[in-house]
């Protein structure tokens, strides 16, 4: 089996818009599209988890123009929404956060804060999460699974790899927002596509298994970053453009 002949082919199959249907392919990115904005974009890339159409159901009775209303408005609106882990308290903290957010900055200029200190995404998503915290304080089981948390470092300061989630979501809304194709918005300058890394899900995981692409059998950082290496193998300069075609051969059983 030729793997980078495998994988660029379904790539190329499947970088088309009928990928994306909400009664047939439900996808949070559907929503994200429809919108074409970042912030709206990382709202539905951190509420993506769970069964595919239960997220695109869920982001479809939220007011993403909240984020232009008044707090009390988001309070009002909000007070009723829930999500799995993230109760109305949760949902309402988030919006307002980002609404504060929008007021003065970008998600593109504050991540490239923390990227252009050595060309790193996960410092860039570090700094992402460390504002939206600091801009409206809130703690909370499910406020902490949907945000992200610091990453764990060494001593030296260094991330480690092992014992750090993937961060799978946030990954996920760098592939939006950096890549530009018929899936992926590229909506972000100054970011480089080689430095993405795999949006790391159950489905990425098992199939990177199966295709030899990955020995490790725990779910993490580092896997992450060793299937990462792997795909550049295939393509140095675009790596994570396999993510939708692994993605889906996980979740249609094809592999």
């Amino acid at each position: 089996m030729n793997l980078k002949k495998l994988l660029d082919d379904e790539v190329n199959s499947r970088n088309n818009k009928d990928e994306l249907c909400i009664e047939t392919r439900p996808d949070p990115l559907i929503i994200a599209k429809k919108h074409n904005d970042e912030y709206i974009a990382l709202i539905c890339a951190l509420f993506a988890y769970g069964k595919a159409s239960f997220i695109v159901k869920f982001l479809s009775t939220l007011d993403f123009d909240l984020l232009n209303q008044s707090e009390n408005k988001i309070k009002q609106t909000l007070k009723n929404h829930y999500y799995r882990f993230q109760n109305s308290e949760d949902i309402i903290s988030f919006f307002i956060a980002l609404k504060r957010l929008k007021i003065k900055h970008t998600l593109n200029e504050l991540f490239l804060i923390g990227y252009k200190k050595n060309h790193n995404v996960l410092e860039g998503i570090e700094y992402l999460i460390e504002e939206i915290r600091e801009t409206n304080p809130h703690v909370s089981q499910g406020y902490n699974f949907l945000i992200g948390q610091a990453l764990k470092r060494d001593k030296e300061g260094n991330i480690k790899l092992i014992g750090n989630a993937p961060y799978k979501r946030w990954n996920m809304y760098l592939r939006w927002m950096v890549r530009n194709d018929e899936l992926d918005m590229g909506l972000w300058k100054d970011v480089d596509k080689a430095d993405l890394i795999l949006p790391l899900d159950t489905h990425t995981f098992n199939v990177s298994k199966n295709l030899g692409m990955l020995e490790r059998k725990t779910y993490d950082l580092k896997s992450a970053l060793l299937i990462t290496e792997k795909l550049k193998e295939f393509d140095k300069s675009d790596p994570i453009k396999y993510d939708f075609a692994l993605y889906r051969l996980g979740q249609e059983k094809l592999l």
